[in-house]
Parts: structure tokens; sequence; C-alpha cells
């Protein structure tokens, strides 16, 4: 499945019928187990339906943070987010990439 930044937002959790979703490099998790931690109200519900690449790395909640853009992190915050995405890898499916 292949699916516009737009359109990834509809998969933000305000929506019980539809799964909820997370990107991180432009590959799209399922993270609908997860809902506690990002639907509506959960303590990472601002990263669903969006690509959280750049806040994961800078271990950031700011929503200017909240954004696929890998400009400008330095060595260490890429590092954070090589962990994440290996933590997101064994604990959700992927199921589509951004385009």
């Amino acid at each position: 499945m292949e699916v516009t930044e737009q359109k990834l937002k509809e998969f933000d959790g305000s929506d019980s019928s539809k799964p909820i979703y997370v990107a991180i490099k432009g590959r799209i998790f399922d993270v609908t187990a997860g809902k506690g931690f990002y639907g509506p109200g959960g303590s990472y519900c601002m990263f669903a339906g969006k690509d959280a690449s750049r806040a994961l790395a800078k271990m950031s909640k700011n929503e200017e943070d909240v954004c696929g853009s890998l400009d400008g992190l330095s060595e260490k915050e890429l590092g954070v987010l090589a962990d994440w995405e290996n933590k997101f890898e064994a604990k959700y499916p992927v199921v589509g990439r951004v385009v």
C-alpha cells in the first residue's frame, strides 16, 4: 500500500473503524495494537497518522518535530531513530509506504 502524507492523516485514531498508522522513514507501521499509546489521549497520540521520524530521533513530542525530515540530525539522533525503528519492526507490522 502506498499513501500520501495527506491520506496517512486519516489513520490517526480519530475514526475507531480505521487502523492507527505511524510512519518511520517513510515506512508505515500499523500501531493499532498499541492504541493506548498512539490513540486519542495516548502519550504518543501526536505521532498517529504521521511520519514521526524526526520527533523520534530527537526524543521530542513537539508538533514541529513530528515530520519525516531527517535534515540536520546528528549521528546520535540518527542512532536513536534506528533504535526506534528496530523496536517498531519487532512489535508492529509494516503495511505500506508514504509516497
